[in-house]
């Protein structure tokens, strides 16, 4: 029965960060494909390597990052483009608005720095602090925040120069 309990824990952690890791990973690399596999990963690998009792979404987070990078560095690849992304929804007219909008912040999100994006990536739920970004990036959090306004300053300015071509 004790096992059971952790299963059950670590399942409703599962539910509780499931979506926002794959958010957090389809802003990072622009493929849905991609970010759902190393999601799965991500997950197996925190249960394999820490067990169910351990449920840290800072550790988790840092895991799927890791993977990111590993899987940039296999395929000699920094950058994905949003070209990859797999077209799920619906015709309606909202549904590819929303999509085209949505293609517009992925594509220049893709042209900020790798830690501006990254940083970026993960204050955009709002679940993260200043402190668990830092640790997550590894870096210190002043240095969080001065990373977040600038890559909001440059995200804002990339995005006003879409819209007026």
């Amino acid at each position: 029965m004790r096992y059971k309990n952790k299963v059950d824990t670590y399942e409703a952690f599962y539910r509780a960060y499931r979506k926002k890791l794959f958010f957090y990973l389809i802003r990072l690399t622009g493929d849905y494909d991609l970010s759902s596999d190393i999601m799965q990963e991500s997950f197996t690998r925190l249960l394999k390597h820490y067990g169910p009792e351990k449920q840290n979404p800072s550790l988790l987070f840092t895991i799927a990052r890791n993977a990111v990078l590993d899987h940039a560095r296999r395929t000699r690849r920094s950058e994905e483009t949003v070209e990859n992304l797999r077209d799920h929804a619906t015709d309606t007219e909202q549904l590819l608005m929303i999509r085209q909008e949505y293609r517009t912040v992925i594509t220049a999100m893709q042209q900020l720095e790798k830690t501006e994006r990254d940083i970026l990536a993960l204050a955009a739920d709002g679940d993260f602090s200043y402190r668990e970004i830092a640790d997550i990036i590894g870096i210190s959090e002043g240095h969080v925040r001065v990373k977040i306004h600038r890559a909001r300053v440059k995200l804002k300015k990339t995005l006003g120069r879409e819209k007026k071509s």
